[in-house]
């Protein structure tokens, strides 16, 4: 039986990074889906401009540097208050409801797993914690240590350093389309999460090893390769 080490990324994966929608919705009406998509996007391009120009900051100052952006953008103002807020929740996200179950599953594997993000080690602890989802995993891997962000080569190399692992025994598992090709192209199989029947694989040529729905199908899948 193949033992894997599982790298399961965080934001928008197993953290649902919708969750301040709700919030949102009070504060600035009906703008309050465009405002969170174009948060979420923006906050992700920062983090790749920054990585391409080896100028690394903490995630969270990818995640104020686009809240404020939006703001001008969509011309939304909010008070300094509603950033703080906004901010704050963005540190206690809720889980996906797939999630808890799906990793329970995986605890009776002799599989690894370890969180891995783009987050520093302490946000990302305080995520896992908040969803009571920590004592699923092995550790958590963070970019902060390499300071460079998903998807650099150098990240999936860190991570495999940090768990005493191999590419080829690796599995990356994530939402992110950008993520699962990084990781793909590194060397590590990838199963991309399809959140949304609507979410678009980037057609790059480049595909995941498998794509699945919900994190309950994760066990089942792994054991077609073990």
């Amino acid at each position: 039986m193949v033992t894997y080490t599982l790298a399961f990324d965080i934001y928008g994966t197993l953290i649902d990074t919708s969750g301040v929608l709700d919030s949102l919705k009070k504060m600035i009406g009906k703008s309050a889906g465009i405002f969170m998509n174009t948060w979420r996007n923006k906050q992700l391009e920062y983090a790749f401009r920054r990585g391409l120009m080896d100028a690394y900051v903490d995630f969270s100052v990818c995640t104020k540097e686009a809240l404020d952006y939006t703001c001008h953008d969509l011309d939304i103002t909010l008070t300094q208050d509603q950033k703080l807020s906004l901010l704050q929740e963005y540190k206690t996200l809720p889980v996906f409801p797939d999630v808890s179950k799906g990793l329970e599953l995986l605890q009776n594997t002799n599989h690894s797993m370890y969180a891995f993000s783009n987050g520093s080690y302490q946000a990302i602890k305080a995520l896992l914690d908040n969803a009571n989802i920590e004592q699923f995993f092995d550790g958590i891997v963070s970019v902060e240590d390499v300071k460079m962000f998903k998807p650099s080569p150098l990240v999936y190399q860190h991570f495999n350093t940090k768990t005493n692992s191999t590419k080829d025994t690796s599995w990356l598992i994530s939402s992110n389309p950008f993520d699962a090709i990084g990781a793909t192209s590194y060397g590590m199989k990838s199963i991309w999460v399809q959140r949304l029947p609507t979410s678009v694989f980037d057609p790059w040529g480049i595909h995941p090893t498998e794509t699945i729905t919900t994190i309950t199908q994760l066990k089942d899948l792994l054991e077609k390769y073990e």
